[in-house]
């Protein structure tokens, strides 16, 4: 029979032992933290301890358990666990860029039970500086184009984009 649970935050402590020895050396083993069960090993010694005798040499009813109930103290919450930032989804101008975000037990294992509200993002807005056009040469810089949509293409923001910045050079220099 397993003796009864110790209350929350008593630690599993070694037990009386009578001709029945703890192998030296290894402590109780189990969780770190919450309930569980904590296991040892349990020899049969001799009065003096310096020899190890057959189970059969030492009466059962003397032999301490080797497994017992523990309730250690409370395991630390799961918490939210970021990864580094991606790289800008824009080669030039504004874009995304994204993180692996995951709620994480104290063991490193995947939970659920992390508050939502406390998540972090996921996912940020970023600028990638936009190089200048083909040429830094004021003179070989100018709109290309015939049709005067440069206008539009600067107030929409398609500047950004390769095709437009060159065609478009004067209108979106500094853009």
């Amino acid at each position: 029979m397993m003796p009864p649970a110790p209350s929350h935050g008593q630690r599993c402590l070694s037990l009386a032992i009578t001709r029945h020895a703890l192998q030296s050396g290894l402590p109780w083993t189990g969780p770190s933290c919450g309930p569980g069960f904590r296991h040892r090993i349990v020899l049969c010694k001799s009065g003096d301890h310096s020899t190890t005798l057959p189970t059969s040499q030492c009466p059962e009813g003397s032999k301490p358990p080797t497994s017992m109930r523990c309730n250690l103290r409370r395991c630390p919450p799961p918490r939210w666990v970021t990864g580094e930032w991606g790289e800008c989804s824009a080669q030039c101008g504004f874009g995304q860029q994204r993180r692996s975000v995951q709620c994480l037990a104290h063991t490193g294992q995947p939970s659920g039970d992390c508050l939502e509200t406390l998540q972090p993002p996921g996912m940020q807005q970023c600028e990638t500086k936009c190089e200048s056009g083909p040429t830094d040469n004021p003179e070989e810089c100018k709109d290309v184009n015939k049709v005067a949509y440069c206008p539009l293409v600067l107030k929409f923001k398609f500047c950004s984009r390769t095709y437009f910045r060159q065609m478009c050079c004067k209108t979106c220099q500094g853009h």
